[in-house]
């Protein structure tokens, strides 16, 4: 994978948010929604964990699979802006986390478009809560930009910690860290 092309096209999505021909009026609405993904311990696990599934289906599930999660996260995002209801969607996110979790410390392999159905249904949860929080006078669009860049990182990462294991040492790590994962959404959970 060219971690070079993430990160350029990562800087391509914050690019409209900084384009506002009002500087001050709505300039926070790239970074408010740069910064969402980092306000919640929910949100960073279940985006870092996406990207460590992905890298352990291998091939191209390590695009398809992030890729999902973005497009579905600005679609719920949008439907969060517009008022659009998702039911239960903190419960929705805790269970995403949980499950996760669960699949990268069961290091589960399904198919890769199965793969991506999966995260798209924990996206529309995360996007949604992403979308009700859009800040009073913020660029919408800047504000989706900014919390989709957030996410491509954030997968980045996950991936990038998925590459970093080797042999049975960091097979048992990262199981490990995948049932923190789901420990940590079951938390949340219960509230």
């Amino acid at each position: 994978m060219n971690y070079r092309t993430i990160a350029a096209a990562a800087a391509l999505l914050a690019l409209p948010g900084l384009a506002e021909a009002h500087p001050g009026l709505h300039a926070d609405g790239a970074f408010s929604g740069f910064s969402h993904p980092f306000s919640g311990l929910d949100h960073i696990l279940a985006m870092v964990a996406v990207g460590f599934w992905a890298s352990t289906l291998g091939g191209s599930a390590r695009i398809i699979v992030p890729s999902a999660f973005v497009a579905v996260m600005a679609l719920g995002g949008v439907m969060g802006i517009y008022g659009i209801e998702l039911p239960m969607v903190e419960t929705g996110i805790a269970l995403t986390v949980a499950m996760l979790g669960l699949l990268v410390a069961f290091e589960v392999r399904v198919p890769t478009m199965a793969a991506a159905a999966i995260v798209g249904i924990c996206a529309l949860f995360h996007g949604h809560a992403h979308g009700t929080e859009l800040p009073g006078m913020s660029s919408a669009a800047g504000y989706v930009a900014g919390f989709m860049m957030a996410t491509v990182i954030l997968h980045a990462v996950g991936l990038g910690l998925a590459a970093l294991r080797f042999g049975r040492t960091g097979q048992i790590v990262g199981r490990f860290a995948g049932a923190l994962v789901a420990l940590s959404g079951a938390a949340l959970l219960a509230g």
